[in-house]
């Protein structure tokens, strides 16, 4: 079973993926990585080329499961909510185009199931994701961090498939 976690972003957003052996607990890191949107490029179309790019990425990795994290949206933040929103929203169309059974994951049980802690800085989402990956280095930016930390959580969540009897 393969499942991609998304981190989606107007100027980066995250992928990553990983792969879940046959009888085992522990999901696998297949790969990672971000797609870097230009800041100074209209809002539709950095929409267009994230929609193309990870077009491309879910057809070459051929995922069973697409997780996503679920927006939070705070009074503050608002307008940030909203353009997330946007980032969000092709995201999920494009794993629908692909007819992907989709996972939205709240942040704080990600970082839970991760760190252990709901509230674990992005730092300690790297750390644990370095760790339980395996990784010598630090994932670098934060957001492939935490779209590895969602494909991880999501991963584990799933119900092992059963055999064939």
């Amino acid at each position: 079973m393969r499942v991609v976690g998304i981190d989606p972003g107007l100027s980066i957003t995250g992928y990553g993926c990983v792969d879940v052996p046959p009888g085992s607990p522990d999901p696998t890191l297949v790969e990672a990585g971000v797609f870097r949107l230009s800041r100074n490029a209209s809002m539709a179309s950095r929409l267009g080329q994230l929609y193309e790019d990870l077009c491309t990425l879910l057809d070459e990795l051929t995922p069973d499961h697409m997780a996503v994290e679920a927006l939070f949206s705070h009074p503050r933040h608002a307008r940030t909510s909203i353009q997330m929103g946007h980032a969000r929203g092709v995201v999920l169309l494009a794993g629908q185009t692909r007819r992907l059974e989709l996972i939205e994951l709240g942040a704080t049980e990600v970082k839970k199931a991760v760190t252990g802690h709901g509230h674990a800085s992005k730092e300690q989402v790297q750390h644990a994701v370095m760790s339980q990956c395996g990784l010598r280095e630090l994932p670098e930016p934060p957001d492939l961090a935490d779209a590895v930390a969602i494909a991880l959580c999501a991963a584990r969540r799933l119900p092992e498939p059963s055999l064939p009897e």
